[in-house]
């Protein structure tokens, strides 16, 4: 299940075949790369992938030369929303902590390297997957809490920025 927000409003879950749980039918024919022509209840739509962000889980397009900004959560975010863990409100604190427990497999940063927003920090694996969490602003790292190999647990501060 994908659940898909446009334009910071309008929300859509997406499941096979599915849109909002109604079966949904429709041609798409690639014209070109990240072009398509699309046929649906017989009006036809060109649409174009203007911006993607693999990384955040954003793309524009355009259709019929209206902008559309799209934001993708797949059920791995779904399930970080439910537990409650929510990327953005880190982004103003001195710390970063565990999302939740697990083993800490990569360090990728030592005190005093300089980081921006959206590198990759440290991976953490819990339940089966490896998380890579990342840096939630520009910064300087102060201080890591943590080793390779140490079990950590959720909200225990890994790493301390100036």
């Amino acid at each position: 299940m994908i659940k898909a927000t446009v334009n910071g409003n309008k929300e859509f879950t997406v499941e096979g075949k599915n849109l909002n749980g109604q079966p949904v039918e429709w041609d798409l024919i690639e014209v070109r790369e990240n072009s398509f022509h699309i046929i649906r209840n017989n009006k036809g739509y060109n649409a174009t992938i203007v911006n993607f962000n693999r990384e955040e889980k954003t793309l524009v397009v355009n259709v019929n030369g209206n902008d559309y900004e799209i934001s993708v959560k797949d059920k791995y975010d779904l399930l970080l929303q439910q537990l409650g863990i929510n990327s953005k409100t880190s982004s103003a604190t001195q710390n970063l902590k565990a999302p939740m427990p697990g083993l800490i497999i990569q360090v990728a940063v030592q005190e005093g390297d300089e980081v921006k927003k959206g590198d990759a920090l440290l991976i953490l694996e819990a339940m089966k997957m490896e998380n890579v969490l990342k840096s939630p602003r520009d910064g300087k790292v102060k201080k890591v809490n943590v080793a390779l190999k140490q079990a950590v647990e959720k909200n225990q501060v890994l790493l301390e920025f100036e």
